[in-house]
């Protein structure tokens, strides 16, 4: 018995393309990065923060810089935020030295504030190592609300 061969049919497609009815157009121009970011910060609902300084004079800037980096550093967790109050002080006054300090207290909805305080001799490091502090404290103490909340498996025997 022979056996039979397979002989598969090949289909002949024609490449033939019919008329366009638009004209292709090349890509819009490029917006720069800053622009982009400033559009996704404008669109979001801030954070309220409340600003005071004691014994230093803070430009709009600051005050500018410093509303942008609460809400990029506290913005995942918006929620279950009440409000923010940053504090600026000048400890030893006009004399100099390690003397600027910055205090961010937190109030959370249904647990109690969060406080960080951070001292430097520039007052825009102070900010920002107290803004990255507040932040690890926020996450800390959501997180310690999560666990406490959280349902025991009753099938597990200790």
């Amino acid at each position: 018995m022979k056996k039979r061969r397979r002989v598969r049919a090949k289909a002949i497609h024609s490449r033939i393309r019919p008329p366009r009815m638009y004209e292709p157009t090349p890509f819009g121009e490029s917006i720069p990065k800053e622009e982009k970011i400033l559009a996704t910060i404008r669109r979001l609902p801030l954070i309220p923060t409340y600003i005071l300084s004691q014994g230093t004079v803070i430009g709009d800037e600051n005050r500018e810089y410093i509303r942008r980096k609460l809400n990029t550093k506290l913005g995942p967790y918006k929620k279950s935020i009440e409000r923010v109050s940053v504090r600026l002080l000048d400890v030893n006054g006009p004399r100099g030295g390690i003397d600027k300090l910055c205090r961010i207290k937190v109030v959370l909805t249904g647990l109690p504030s969060v406080v960080y305080e951070h001292q430097d001799e520039h007052l825009k490091i102070a900010i920002d190592l107290a803004l990255r502090g507040i932040e690890r404290a926020v996450r800390k103490e959501l997180k310690k609300r999560i666990t406490k909340n959280r349902p025991r498996n009753p099938e597990r025997t200790i």
